[in-house]
């Protein structure tokens, strides 16, 4: 099919233009139908007008029932007269609103091309703002001011769409950089104790045996690091496998998994398991529960305690865990879901872990459209409740549609 290669300003010009020449004309056949019937239909009018076109008195010329004009002379004449007289009207009629339309269709033209022009002037400010778009001008945005129009719209919705890549650009830039960093630590462990090691002829076999045992356990954190990006990657695609999860038995798994780490630090775990059934990716959801198990492990205190408690109510299926350990500061709590965010008495105290923990509960959440809350507790420690779809309604939306609902710390 064949494409105009007419400008949009062009093409609602020419549309105006038309629009104005089909009206401009109806009206005319319109005028011109009316005054035709006027002069054919009013005998009155047409009587004086013979007379005076004859020059004689309008009282020698009568009319009959009919219309006809009669009179003791030729009726014949008068009648002549009388088409005559139409003739002209309607032929000088015709002539000069031709000659108007024409003008105005001339000049309608030119206003057309000046108001298409004045119309499309935001569309042109966005397409400049597009063209001129790159990762180091997204602060930019159009700010177009006027009426609340569809124009206006547009490019408000162009604007927040600005936004939304502004941030997705910073979170991005962050997440390299950070992920950056933290790969380099046991990459120069590795490179470290293998030149030490290389360097000295006379190692001895339990020199390079403890150097064998640094190096896995710096591969072994690498592993851990690039899993978990792959993690967090995977959640962000929505590309998930949706089947129905009880996140009770899920808890319980991830329970069992800490049994040694929290038999040694004396940690005491409180299980309140009904269950709780969602619709969601199974080996994700395995992720986020396993995450807040471990993160209430990690940050906790030695003979604290742990609380995971997993519910449904109605429409909503829940996994609530709850921890002793320091004390947070409730302003600083939703900095815990930041991605590599690791507080200060965390760094201090050379706990493991890379920050990533929070930051998969949320990405797994969203995915899932699930609410995160979570909530500093006045003695020390932390809640997360994660709120979920339950199976009922979530089975009849699919995973990848929805909207996420995000987290709410509190």
């Amino acid at each position: 099919m064949r494409r105009s290669h007419l400008s949009a300003r062009w093409r609602l010009t020419l549309w105006y233009t038309a629009l104005f020449f089909v009206a401009g004309a109806v009206l005319l056949s319109l005028n011109y139908f009316l005054v035709d019937h006027s002069l054919t239909q009013n005998p009155d009018e047409i009587r004086i007008a013979v007379a005076d076109k004859l020059g004689i008195s309008p009282s020698r010329v009568r009319t009959t029932e009919q219309g006809e004009v009669a009179d003791n002379d030729d009726v014949a004449v008068f009648r002549d007269v009388q088409s005559q007289i139409a003739h002209e009207h309607l032929e000088r009629l015709l002539t000069e609103s031709g000659i108007a339309l024409g003008a105005m269709t001339i000049a309608s033209l030119g206003l057309g091309w000046l108001i298409a022009g004045r119309v499309l002037r935001p569309v042109h400010r966005m397409t400049t703002a597009a063209k001129r778009l790159s990762e180091s001008n997204l602060h930019e945005r159009i700010a177009l001011d006027g009426p609340d129009d569809e124009l206006k719209e547009l490019a408000d919705t162009f604007d927040a769409m600005l936004s939304r890549l502004e941030s997705a650009f910073d979170s991005q830039r962050r997440f390299v950089a950070d992920a950056s960093h933290e790969l380099r630590t046991p990459l120069a462990i590795i490179r470290a104790e293998v030149d030490v090691t290389l360097a000295d002829p006379d190692a001895t076999p339990a020199e390079l045996r403890a150097m064998a045992e640094t190096v896995r356990d710096a591969t072994q954190r690498s592993e851990l690091l690039i899993d978990s990006l792959l993690v967090l990657a995977r959640s962000d695609s929505a590309s998930l496998v949706a089947e129905p999860t009880d996140l009770a038995a899920l808890a319980r798994a991830a329970a069992t998994r800490l049994g040694l780490d929290t038999h040694a630090r004396a940690l005491d775990i409180d299980l309140a398991l009904d269950p709780a059934v969602v619709i969601g990716d199974r080996s994700l959801l395995d992720r986020l529960v396993g995450n807040l198990a471990e993160n209430a492990a990690r940050h906790n205190v030695d003979g604290g305690w742990i609380t995971i408690e997993t519910s449904q109510s109605g429409a909503v299926a829940s996994i609530r865990v709850a921890n002793s350990g320091a004390r947070l500061d409730p302003a600083d709590v939703d900095a815990l879901f930041d991605r590599f965010h690791r507080t200060d008495e965390t760094r201090s105290r050379g706990a493991p872990g890379f920050g990533l923990g929070l930051s998969i509960v949320a990405a797994v959440a969203d995915a899932h459209h699930a609410q995160v809350r979570a909530e500093a507790l006045p003695d020390g420690g932390l809640t997360v409740t994660v709120e979920f779809p339950a199976a009922t309604d979530a089975g009849t939306t699919k995973t990848s549609e929805a909207p996420g609902m995000g987290r709410v710390p509190v």
